[in-house]
């Protein structure tokens, strides 16, 4: 063995030059003393080789104007910033020590004494050259003592590359979900495609039965052509797939995000997207070509612009209703139930109940709402009212693919904004003060609070902290504070002081104590002040144990838990300061203390639901693809129908429609498709939200449905501009054949 030292990887914070401190989130590391152990990029300088020196990344160096030799300001959750000599800069882009923020390098001493962390979290040993590495393995293994793991540097890349992998994987089983709603939705937009293709055929079909065709040969020749457009299709999709992602990787190359340029384009998945292709498009093609073969020879004696229209079964319709239904009473029992599956099963259930209820429930739906385009409009809405109307088993397929991605993406919409309404609803509740101050990846430092209510400005200063001692959690309170988030049952807050303990509800009566009885905390008494309820803390776990639960003043709870270090205090101007002269007395403390963040309330709401509004953005725009493929089921039905009705719209032009009544009819009957398909889709989404909503209030915490009015208006205009575009084209065909050659047409 020619070297061992140890490795931890922490938080900290540098005080720029500006004595602010460095924004981003900042990673500390220990850098081992032996050139065998050191792995570095060196910039500029040297490593650190003795306590009291540190290195930084070359961009923050450079940023904040540090030059060699200089001190800098470096703390940590042990106290306030301490100058560290700066003896070199690093390259870690690429690596795994670029978090996007800046880098901090220290001898492992000083790393331990500024993270504050209680040992290594290995070591690692460099071996000399021909060391039998099994041999080494065991004597390590034998020094360490037993609960401890030596691996070798292969096994330590392996376990790397195995996190990677399974990091990879489930980011991948992340996008194959949202991509698996684009195929399912795909495959309604195929399968009714197909249906209105094969049903413009029918005369054709029957000319092939009269001359001498079979239903399998048919049958056989419309599955052929699904597979030749399938494969055309797919490999189309593979090639517009591999050109946006090498975009993206050049784009992201362009930014100092640790991904490389490249691209990898694997066979398997060539060979995967195209089998799913072809299958996805045979596979919606089989029931449409099994109706196809079902024409009689005598059709080909009848006009095909006349085409029939089927309705549904009976059977379907009933299986729709009673599936429709019981979606509906999982969604609504689920609550009281407290079952999460069901919410899943009741959204499931609702959306099949659409599908297979769709051809009476979308067109009385669609009546409904043309009834005021046919107020507004006149004769022009009622003809697209009927037209839309005039096959109910087409406008429900087409509505259906619209809503799946309309309904998944109000689902997200109305479940993130009422988290968010919960999450500054337990905030008001909790937080009653006009500034707070949150660690940024660790506790508060030592030392901040005190350093804060030391200042005069600042009339009240708590420290949130808590600790769990005998199955009971202990939290540090504030007596000015109690009487905004506590209500008392029993007992007077009046009387909270040192000395004293709030009791909750539950756990008094869990315990049988009383006010004015006695309570032992870790060999310490206290007599019971009041007996609390706190309705605002959502219960740990989503039981009932929220109110097993005992406050005692910030004094008591340091006296019994010296060690406990808060992740946010509460601060309050003190009386006649107003809010600009107490912020600046608390920047002037945090000026010390890097790895802090002041906030009023509004900003530490907006910190807490910040991650909710990224996942709402990623969420909206990938389930964007589903909506795009549903509207261009849209166009396709828009398109088809044109060519069905070739001889009847032209006798519309020919009995005096005008181009434009013939646009506005096609545009009617368009944006009735998309609307339909956005009401029920923005229904289904916001019950399922509904439904999540009411359980997680059920099981604990402030969860009330928040309706985004704006957004679901915006998402529901979206989807009628979106279709009003699509009947472009349509109407342009529509339109482009002169009306004596249309009549003519046979």
């Amino acid at each position: 063995m020619v070297a061992a030292d140890g490795e931890l990887v922490g938080t900290g914070g540098i005080v720029g030059s500006d004595d602010r401190p460095v924004l981003g989130y900042a990673v500390l590391a220990a850098i081992p003393t032996d050139p065998a152990l050191r792995s570095y990029d060196v910039v500029a300088g040297r490593l650190p080789d003795r306590p009291g020196e540190v290195v930084l990344d070359a961009p923050t160096a450079t940023r904040e104007g540090f030059d060699l030799g200089t001190p800098v300001r470096i703390g940590g959750s042990t106290g306030a910033a301490r100058p560290y000599t700066l003896v070199g800069t690093v390259d870690v882009a690429r690596t795994t020590r670029d978090v996007g923020g800046p880098f901090i390098g220290m001898v492992g001493p000083d790393a331990l004494a500024v993270t504050g962390m209680e040992g290594y979290a290995r070591i690692m040993v460099a071996a000399r050259p021909g060391t039998d590495e099994t041999a080494l393995t065991d004597r390590l293994a034998a020094a360490a003592g037993p609960g401890a793991t030596v691996k070798t540097r292969q096994q330590i890349l392996d376990d790397a590359v195995a996190d990677a992998v399974r990091d990879a994987r489930q980011f991948t089983m992340a996008l194959l979900t949202f991509a698996a709603v684009a195929v399912v939705v795909a495959g309604f937009v195929i399968a009714n495609t197909f249906t209105i293709v094969l049903a413009q055929r029918t005369r054709q079909t029957a000319l092939l039965r009269v001359v001498g065709a079979t239903r399998r040969q048919v049958f056989l020749a419309a599955v052929l052509e699904s597979a030749v457009v399938g494969l055309v299709a797919s490999l189309l999709g593979v090639l517009l797939g591999a050109g946006l992602a090498a975009g993206l990787a050049a784009l992201l190359s362009r930014t100092t995000a640790p991904i490389g340029a490249g691209i990898t384009l694997a066979p398997a998945t060539v060979l995967v997207s195209m089998l799913l292709g072809v299958l996805l498009t045979v596979g919606a093609s089989l029931l449409p070509a099994w109706h196809g073969t079902r024409v009689a020879p005598v059709a080909a004696l009848t006009d095909a612009a006349v085409q029939s229209t089927r309705r549904a079964g009976r059977f379907r319709l009933l299986a729709g209703a009673l599936v429709l239904i019981a979606g509906i009473a999982a969604l609504v029992g689920a609550a009281d139930a407290g079952q999460v599956p069901l919410v899943a099963v009741g959204g499931v259930f609702a959306f099949f109940g659409i599908v297979l209820f769709g051809p009476v429930l979308v067109p009385a739906i669609a009546r409904v709402v043309g009834w005021p385009l046919r107020r507004m409009i006149g004769a022009t809405a009622g003809l697209a009212v009927a037209n839309a109307v005039r096959n109910p088993r087409r406008i429900a397929a087409t509505s259906n693919a619209l809503v799946i991605g309309i309904g998944l993406v109000s689902a997200f919409v109305v479940g993130a904004h009422s988290t968010k309404d919960g999450i500054e609803r337990s905030v008001d509740a909790q937080v009653g003060v006009d500034y707070v101050v949150t660690g940024v990846g660790s506790d508060l430092p030592a030392g901040l609070a005190a350093a804060l209510a030391a200042r005069p400005e600042l009339g009240l200063v708590h420290e949130q902290r808590a600790a769990v001692t005998g199955g009971i959690e202990v939290r540090a309170a504030h007596p000015a504070l109690v009487g905004r988030t506590l209500t008392a049952t029993a007992g007077d807050l009046s009387r909270f002081g040192p000395g004293t303990v709030l009791v909750h509800r539950e756990l008094a009566a869990a315990r049988g104590w009383a006010v004015g009885d006695p309570v032992t905390v870790k060999g310490r008494t206290f007599r019971v002040a009041a007996v609390v309820e706190d309705g605002s803390r959502p219960a740990p776990g989503g039981g009932a144990s929220a109110g097993h639960l005992v406050d005692m003043t910030d004094a008591d709870f340091t006296a019994v838990f010296p060690a406990e270090r808060g992740y946010l205090a509460e601060i309050d101007p003190a009386d006649g300061v107003d809010a600009g002269r107490a912020r600046a007395a608390v920047e002037s403390v945090l000026a010390g203390y890097p790895t802090v963040n002041l906030m009023d309330q509004a900003a530490y709401k907006r910190m807490l639901t910040g991650t909710v509004d990224m996942a709402l953005a990623l969420v909206t725009a990938l389930l964007g693809l589903a909506v795009v493929i549903a509207l261009v089921g849209v166009a396709n039905t828009l398109s088809l129908s044109v060519l069905e009705r070739t001889r009847e719209n032209a006798v519309l032009r020919a009995v005096g429609l005008t181009r434009g009544r013939m646009r506005v009819m096609l545009a009617v009957e368009a944006m009735l498709m998309a609307m339909v398909g956005a009401l029920l889709g923005l229904g289904l989404g916001t019950g399922v939200s509904a439904a999540a909503m009411a359980l997680l209030n059920r099981l604990g915490g402030e969860f009330h449905v928040k309706l985004p009015a704006g957004q679901l208006v915006l998402i529901l205009g979206v989807a009628v501009l979106a279709a009003l575009l699509a009947s472009v084209l349509p109407a342009r065909r529509a339109l482009a054949r002169p009306v004596v050659e249309a009549l003519a047409d046979l």
